[in-house]
């Protein structure tokens, strides 16, 4: 037994309550169990029971043993000073200061739920339910992955808004950190974020018409110019960075970029040759961001091409064979799912306008899912995402449920909780 599942136990009312008494023996009736206190304090807020013939109105606190209450030190806390009932799932005779009345569980909770308590905590598989992942309604699954969306976003969106406050403000200059950390991928997003960062965006509309000026800010910025070059391209991006890193006091960042495990298409280089390319054929990206209402004309904006150079090249001074460096349709929803929505969406918390954060979900629920390891393991268990904010549910469901064991707030787990019990009432 946990206090986790002994919440759950006392917040479905998930026990015999046919005769209940205290421990002293004065006969108990449940009004109603509270409100779960997610903040400090007492677990159960606003709670009516019946006690010695008279109603009182409180909280209720939840321990595994009675003895916890000291263990604890809640006598010495002011908080607690509205206790009407300590529950606790075990009554192991420890004395009680406050002598609250308290009210022991043990032997009133059907043993079906106990077990598949245990079996959902010591499963070995990646999701602890995936052997009956689909058992849950069609309903209640839509439902799920619509708050599942929800808490993803609002997450997301309060690490923007996080940032926002060190800009001062400025929401432009937001979007390019997560441009360029999208643009970094996985592997290199903490690096492309920490160029972008280094090279404020006046500095970018300062130098946006010269495409060459932009390389060489952002391959400067990067590390990847020396004087070592060969061929007259690098050579010049050198030159022009070196006058550009003197103009603007411009600090190189230390995070090295990484060309491991990918696809040459995929190389940072080529990823910074296409960012040059998009701040040279745009500009004031978020102000635009939340005039437009198609997303396909979002993604439109990211339909860039790295100049002929990168054509014969995946990295600098490093002949290749040709092939056009296009920016892929695959990374056009990638950015409008990992940096235009979570944008859109928190634009409209911050500032309580609910049209910009159903627009963000619209325009995920109108892109394709995401080809991830958590869409493919949950298409594989039968529940395949069906567009971008499934996926997205999915990674927040895999990550801040399934990985943490948060069955007991999971919509699937206190189904499957609840469900075998049905027809089974036999107590511990």
């Amino acid at each position: 037994m946990d206090e986790r599942l002994l919440q759950f136990i006392w917040q479905q009312q998930y026990f015999n309550n046919i005769g209940l008494s205290t421990t002293t023996g004065e006969w108990l009736t449940i009004i109603s169990p509270g409100r779960l206190n997610t903040d400090q304090g007492p677990d159960f807020l606003e709670s009516r029971i019946r006690l010695g013939g008279l109603e009182w109105r409180g909280t209720i606190e939840l321990h595994v043993r009675t003895s916890d209450w000291l263990r604890h030190r809640h006598e010495q806390d002011p908080h607690y000073g509205n206790v009407i009932l300590h529950v606790v799932w075990e009554h192991d005779h420890a004395p009680d200061l406050r002598t609250i009345p308290v009210l022991e569980l043990k032997g009133r909770v059907p043993n079906i739920l106990l077990e598949r308590y245990r079996s959902l905590m010591w499963q070995p598989a990646q999701i602890p339910c995936e052997t009956q992942l689909t058992r849950l309604p069609s309903l209640h699954w839509h439902a799920w992955k619509d708050r599942l969306l929800t808490e993803r976003m609002m997450s997301r969106s309060q690490h923007i808004i996080e940032w926002l406050q060190q800009t001062g403000g400025h929401w432009e200059e937001v979007c390019w950190w997560l441009l360029a950390r999208n643009f970094g991928v996985r592997l290199n997003s903490e690096a492309f974020e920490q160029i972008a960062r280094s090279i404020p965006l006046r500095v970018i509309a300062r130098h946006k018409q010269q495409l060459i000026q932009l390389e060489a800010l952002l391959f400067g910025q990067a590390g990847l110019l020396h004087t070592r070059f060969h061929e007259d391209y690098p050579r010049m991006l050198f030159r022009e960075y070196r006058y550009l890193q003197h103009k603007w006091a411009l600090k190189p960042v230390q995070q090295p970029l990484s060309f491991l495990r990918m696809r040459p298409v995929h190389f940072p280089t080529v990823r910074l040759a296409q960012l040059a390319v998009l701040l040279h054929q745009s500009s004031g990206l978020f102000g635009r961001l939340l005039e437009v209402k198609d997303v396909k004309e979002v993604r439109s904006w990211f339909n860039v091409t790295a100049n002929d150079y990168w054509h014969y090249h995946f990295r600098l001074d490093e002949p290749a064979a040709y092939q056009v460096k296009h920016l892929g349709e695959m990374m056009q929803e990638n950015i409008v799912i990992n940096t235009v929505a979570p944008l859109l969406f928190a634009y409209g918390e911050y500032h309580r306008q609910p049209v910009y954060q159903e627009r963000a979900v619209r325009w995920l629920e109108a892109s394709a899912p995401e080809n991830n390891r958590h869409s493919k393991l949950f298409a594989r268990l039968g529940r395949k995402p069906l567009h971008a904010g499934d996926s997205q549910a999915m990674i927040e469901l895999k990550e801040q449920y399934c990985d943490q064991l948060r069955c007991l707030d999971c919509a699937v787990g206190n189904y499957l909780l609840k469900q075998p019990t049905d027809a089974d009432n036999k107590p511990t």
